[in-house]
């Protein structure tokens, strides 16, 4: 008796394997393209359209000491690229999250950020001059579709 398979049932277990790992690809690729028809499209164009936009700081700003120019400088500069991070993080995860991702991923984290540089302003102006009141106000930036406001946050210098 002999201890290997016959030549015929060998090919049609590897036949078997061959067909249940093409079937188990097919089955990964269906999964991973779910949910992207023609509608899906639609949204995510839509998405890749839309850009953070900041409220302008520097309309805001009273008339800065010259001893805090360079400070306030650098920290209006920071929140430029806080918000080109934001909205590189924004186009950069489409699909990703559920309903709140842009808020709790991208905004709110943000917000925290721009709160930290505009007290770092206020406290530099204050260092010389009166200290600037309200400027917490200016931390929260919304989701605006086109990029037409998405470079609004400063004002130039």
């Amino acid at each position: 008796m002999s201890r290997g398979l016959p030549l015929l049932h060998r090919r049609r277990i590897l036949l078997s394997g061959a067909i249940g790992g093409i079937t188990c690809a097919a089955v990964v690729v269906g999964a991973a393209m779910a949910g992207q028809d023609g509608s899906g499209d639609a949204g995510a164009s839509t998405k890749a359209a839309s850009a953070i936009s900041c409220p302008a700081v520097t309309g805001s700003l009273p008339e800065i000491p010259a001893e805090a120019r360079a400070e306030v400088d650098r920290n209006l500069a920071l929140l430029d690229t806080q918000l080109a991070e934001a909205n590189k993080r924004l186009s950069t995860s489409q699909g990703e999250g559920g309903p709140n991702f842009v808020q709790n991923a991208i905004l709110g984290p943000l917000a925290d950020k721009r709160k930290s540089t505009l007290d770092r302003i206020a406290i530099s102006i204050g260092r010389h001059a009166e200290k600037p009141a309200g400027l917490d106000a200016l931390a929260e930036c919304t989701l605006s579709d086109g990029g037409a406001e998405a470079g609004s946050d400063n004002g130039g210098g």
